[in-house]
Order: C-alpha cells, then sequence, then structure tokens
C-alpha cells in the first residue's frame, strides 16, 4: 500500500493532459446503487467496462473498493478515504480527490484516469472530468447514491449506442477537453 498526500487546498491544480473520464451505470433516476451493490450487473457493461479501464488507472472510493473485493488485472488502483488508518493490499491510498488525481497521474497509463465511484467521489471529481462514460439503464431503481447531473452548457452528449433496455452515452466536457 502506497499513501499519497496533497496539501489542504482543493483548488484544481493545472490541467495536465490526461483525460480524466467518469464512468459509472445510472438509472433513469440517477441511482447507482444502494450503499453496497450496483442495482444491475449487465454482461455487455462489464465487458465495455474492462475494454475501457484496461490499462488505466482506476479512481475509487473506498467502499466501492471493498464492493469489488481485489485489485482488477492490468488496472492500477488509487483508493479515497477519510480513514487515516485503513489500508489494502496492492493499491495506493489517497485522503483527498486532488491526492488521489496526482496519484494516479503518476502510475502507468495515466493519459485517461478513469473514476469508477461511488457517489461521492464522482461528486468530488466531476469539477476535474473531461469526459464521462455512462450505461443508461431505462428503469428506475430504488436507492441511494446518485450519480451526479451533468449539466450545463459544457457538457454535451457526443455518442450513444441504444441497447435493449440501457444505452451505452458518451458525455465530453467541452470546455475542459483538449482532444
Amino acid at each position: 500500500m502506497t499513501v499519497a498526500d496533497s496539501p489542504m487546498d482543493m483548488t484544481p491544480h493545472p490541467p495536465g493532459s490526461e483525460e480524466i473520464v467518469l464512468v459509472a451505470m445510472v438509472s433513469a433516476n440517477r441511482v447507482i446503487g444502494d450503499g453496497h451493490d450496483q442495482p444491475w450487473h449487465l454482461r455487455e457493461d462489464q465487458q465495455r467496462f474492462r475494454r475501457m479501464t484496461m490499462g488505466h488507472p482506476l479512481l475509487m472510493g473506498r467502499r466501492t473498493w471493498e464492493a469489488i473485493g481485489r485489485p482488477l488485472p492490468g488496472r492500477p488502483a488509487v483508493v479515497l478515504t477519510r480513514d487515516t488508518g485503513w489500508s489494502a493490499e496492492g493499491v495506493t491510498v489517497a485522503h483527498d480527490p486532488v491526492a488521489g488525481l496526482n496519484a494516479a497521474r503518476a502510475l502507468p497509463g495515466a493519459d485517461r484516469i478513469m473514476v469508477i465511484g461511488g457517489g461521492q467521489v464522482y461528486e468530488a471529481l466531476l469539477p476535474f472530468a473531461t469526459h464521462a462514460e455512462i450505461t443508461e439503464v431505462d428503469a428506475e431503481s430504488p436507492g441511494e447514491t446518485l450519480f451526479p447531473e451533468l449539466t450545463g452548457p459544457d457538457w454535451v452528449e457526443t455518442g450513444r449506442d441504444d441497447r435493449f433496455a440501457f444505452a451505452f452515452v458518451t458525455y465530453q466536457h467541452t470546455a475542459r477537453t483538449r482532444r
């Protein structure tokens, strides 16, 4: 385990050349989980997730890490937690979003940093995100963990692949995207 620290200043560092991608499966009512797990498990989404994230650092919260339960092959992990005593084998631990981003930037494949949840992590890293890769599920789900709204004129849908009962959707933040 490695611990990454940053100063308490939470203002964004000058943007680098990397893409910071929010990756989530979201219900029609923005639910991404019930606090313990995702409401659905779609094989096509899992395959897409693997293809998109392979070779790139994963940035996630502690509960997301614990739900996954193990390091994912080919994807170094940075786990955000406020618990300064928490550790896990095979991950870098960070205690604030800026430290997490800086730790991910130092890992192999950091041209794309993949933010994979949970709700508080998405909310904290939304100001840094350049893209969002969302699986939109055409159903409402009970749950308390929500994906933040991609609002404002800067978030633009740039791709959609409609499937039965769900769609793969790409959003781009035009003010932060350099490519």
